[in-house]
């Protein structure tokens, strides 16, 4: 198995990506091909004493910047990592890609180069987030802005069809995240999806209040793009903002300094379930192969769980599983929109 890499793609490029391409070679057995200037990989890894043994190069001449517009992969950056790598994971010379590059770039290049599958109207961006139980998966979350309840629907199966297969959830609970749950709230969008959804062969349990959601209400959040960015960019936020707090009224005093010290062994636990890096990263669903965005600011540990995510897929061949569900959806299209 050969999983691509974007040797440029994050804030920390090409040294975090190097580091997690070597572990991920070591601890997975699979071959990792980074994707990059040959020239500046070579000298990265040779000022960080680093053997590149274990790890393969394929060229490319450009770095697609973190803000650059979408549309510009295909022109501008059409010889970037990034697009360099997409592409062959296209013509097969690859199972899957990771990059912790520009999230739009990828969202478009994924779709222009990879394709969709038959049917699928947009692939979904898809984050798992720790709840109060476990976690969940979320999409879309910054991929498509506008949605169609076709396109909620797909969101339903694909995120139900990753959390059983990679998350190891049995039967997955699918929600709508709405304003109440009755089947009547919330706008068009949500009370037709609803109703799809209702027809499709998932564990569908109906709307699911935002509030339920971290209490681990469903297992696949389902929801517009701009939506699903805002409850995880304030998801993101509230946690940073709760562990200062946190940590001010832990260090306050001589007695709350004890305190610490007592449930140390907790709250590191409670810190590790909130760990991005953990989790690697989120997988553009609906393309006809892997691909999975890292976070921006990944180190060598986020990126190897990323290939970890991207083993994962290919094993299970989630990516055939899912086409066979939206090719038995009543009125499913045989091909992919054009973008």
């Amino acid at each position: 198995m050969n999983i691509i890499l974007d040797a440029h793609g994050g804030d920390n490029a090409p040294l975090e990506p190097i580091k997690g391409a070597l572990l991920a070679a070591k601890e997975y057995g699979v071959t990792v091909t980074l994707c990059g200037d040959p020239a500046k990989i070579r000298e990265c890894a040779a000022n960080n004493d680093i053997s590149l043994d274990g790890v393969e190069i394929a060229p490319a001449a450009q770095v697609m910047p973190m803000d650059a517009q979408p549309g510009e992969i295909r022109n501008t950056y059409a010889e970037s990592s990034m697009a360099v790598g997409l592409r062959l994971l296209a013509a097969g010379q690859g199972d899957a890609f990771v990059t912790g590059g520009n999230t739009g770039a990828l969202a478009l290049g994924g779709s222009v180069f990879v394709k969709r599958l038959p049917g699928i109207k947009r692939a979904a961006l898809a984050v798992v987030i720790p709840n109060a139980k476990s976690c969940h998966l979320m999409l879309d979350c910054g991929a498509n802005s506008e949605c169609r309840p076709e396109m909620l629907q797909q969101f339903g199966v694909m995120g139900s069809a990753y959390m059983e297969n990679i998350q190891g959830v049995a039967s997955p609970r699918v929600g709508v995240v709405n304003i109440g749950s009755e089947e009547t709230k919330g706008l068009e969008l949500q009370v037709e999806a609803g109703k799809l959804l209702r027809q499709t062969p998932v564990n569908f349990i109906g709307n699911v209040e935002a509030r339920e959601v971290p209490l681990g209400g469903c297992d696949v959040a389902v929801c517009d793009g701009f939506t699903g960015n805002v409850i995880l960019k304030l998801t993101e936020g509230m946690g940073k903002w709760i562990g200062i707090e946190f940590r001010k009224i832990l260090l306050a005093n001589v007695l709350t300094k004890l305190a610490a010290l007592i449930i140390k062994g907790g709250l590191k636990r409670f810190k590790d379930s909130l760990d991005y890096t953990e989790y690697g990263g989120a997988p553009l669903l609906g393309l006809r192969a892997p691909v999975i965005k890292a976070h921006g600011s990944s180190n060598a540990h986020a990126f190897k769980n990323a290939v970890r995510q991207a083993k994962r897929m290919v094993e299970t061949q989630m990516i055939t599983k899912v086409g066979g569900v939206l090719a038995g959806l009543k009125g499913a299209d045989t091909e992919a929109e054009d973008e």
